[in-house]
């Protein structure tokens, strides 16, 4: 019964979190509409190029902590030691929101440095500070979010998202609206302070909504042991995780920086590469992520539900849940195919009013099955704590891109990199798929050959218990 309340509760939260991330990604499929016809494809270059740093930053803020809370809360959780999630959950908020606060003043000192030498785009340094005074709102948002997909209660995770991608349309448009004879430079600027106020209405909704559970452990006595013990317990994944996301997204960003300056040794001319680096990342690559929107949500709940089945040794229920779900993956990545194939041009000149584009559609539609499946054995791999391994897996795979960046690019262009791109997604999805199967096969064989010891010694302790 309770294992059957379990799998509805996966179920309901998949689809919750799958409807809000559908949602999330519809209204920002306009909002990319809207932004590239009033900031046109060199303006879609140059806020694309904030792409990385802000997912760099994520990583050493808010992404090793949200996921190592995720899995603690529902390891705690299933031990009835509610009062123990509450203190990690504390833990979380103070790490975080302490390495972003450090991590905004870097990028504020180091602004200049950062847009001219690293992005090579001077036009980056006023964004870059607006972008700093996101980051301790998104702490906020990030470890509360954490804790709620821990508990596997996917209705505020599901609610703020809609509220910050609500809000910062919202406030984009508006901004638009009133200052319709702005620069072109301002306009960058207003798409980068959505995001400003985005997090700042989800962080204050989620704190909201927490504010009973905060209430409640208020009025219990602070056991400063019990925070130490949980602070270590957090830190023990968090920080490997974190290092491990800071390494990978590094790597990303040297590939986003450096892509636009290869496609200028290929020919094209500085603003020419800007709007074709603007064309793939802003345009034609969000559209192939939209229906991952359904794969992340999976993604995101099967975590702390393998994490659960692996602490009580359930390998009965984990393999069913990878079976169920890397065939819907794979069902949903082959339907995705087909779908970009046949419509990618039609998109890219109706939608975006681009050929580039709809070419580039066309070309990644063969790594959707790929690259939604990826996704998801990742997720798994991390659950069942194999972080390192999903590290060196996911290293393969940009090492595979930033190859083609750095020596094909330069001879063939942009897309050099696309094919190259699709190479270390197809080899990330099947090492990371081989790696899974190896270790299911491994404990599986360990727990026969343990549980046929058993049954010897069992079979041998009766024999004698009869001849006496």
């Amino acid at each position: 019964m309770l294992q059957t309340i379990r799998k509805s509760n996966l179920i309901l939260g998949t689809l919750m979190l799958t409807l809000a991330g559908v949602l999330t990604r519809i209204i920002g499929f306009f909002y990319r509409i809207f932004l590239s016809r009033q900031i046109g494809e060199e303006g879609m270059g140059i806020y694309q190029l904030l792409s990385p740093l802000m997912a760099l930053s994520f990583s050493f803020t808010c992404a090793g902590i949200q996921t190592s809370l995720s899995k603690h809360v529902a390891a705690c959780e299933a031990e009835n030691r509610h009062q123990k999630s509450i203190l990690t959950l504390f833990c979380a908020f103070f790490i975080s929101v302490l390495l972003s606060l450090f991590a905004g003043l870097l990028l504020c000192r180091f602004r200049i440095y950062i847009s001219v030498a690293f992005l090579s785009e001077e036009r980056c340094q006023n964004l870059i500070t607006i972008y700093a005074l996101s980051l301790p709102f998104c702490a906020i948002h990030s470890c509360i979010n954490g804790y709620y997909f821990g508990l596997r209660k996917t209705t505020v995770p599901s609610v703020t998202q809609l509220i910050e991608q609500l809000v910062r349309v919202c406030s984009v448009i508006v901004l638009f609206f009133l200052f319709p004879d702005t620069g072109f430079e301002k306009k960058i600027a207003f798409a980068v302070l959505g995001l400003i106020l985005g997090e700042i209405a989800s962080s204050m909704t989620s704190l909201f909504v927490l504010r009973p559970v905060l209430n409640g452990s208020a009025n219990k006595s602070v056991d400063f042991g019990g925070y130490n013990r949980a602070l270590c317990s957090l830190l023990s994944l968090a920080a490997p995780l974190s290092l491990n996301r800071i390494i990978l997204n590094a790597l990303q960003s040297i590939e986003a920086a450096y892509l636009p300056r290869k496609l200028t040794e290929y020919g094209y001319a500085p603003s020419e590469a800007l709007s074709v680096y603007g064309v793939f990342m802003g345009m034609a690559l969000p559209m192939i992520l939209f229906p991952q929107a359904v794969t992340s949500s999976v993604s995101v709940l099967l975590l702390p539900y393998v994490s659960e089945a692996e602490a009580k040794k359930d390998r009965k229920k984990i393999s069913h849940s990878i079976f169920l779900t890397t065939t819907f993956c794979v069902l949903l990545g082959f339907a995705c195919l087909v779908f970009f194939y046949l419509t990618g041009p039609l998109i890219g000149t109706m939608i975006f009013h681009s050929e580039d584009a709809g070419l580039f559609i066309r070309t990644l539609s063969f790594m959707c099955p790929f690259l939604y499946l990826g996704t998801l054995l990742t997720s798994i791999l991390n659950g069942l704590g194999k972080a390192t391994l999903s590290f060196l897996i996911h290293i393969s795979s940009i090492s595979i891109r930033l190859l083609g960046i750095f020596i094909m690019v330069p001879v063939f262009g942009i897309k050099a990199y696309l094919y190259f791109l699709m190479l270390g997604q197809i080899l990330y999805c099947v090492l990371n798929f081989v790696a899974l199967k190896k270790y299911l096969y491994y404990n599986d064989s360990r727990c026969f050959r343990n549980l046929n010891g058993y049954k010897k010694k069992s079979h041998k302790y009766t024999n004698q218990r009869k001849e006496q």
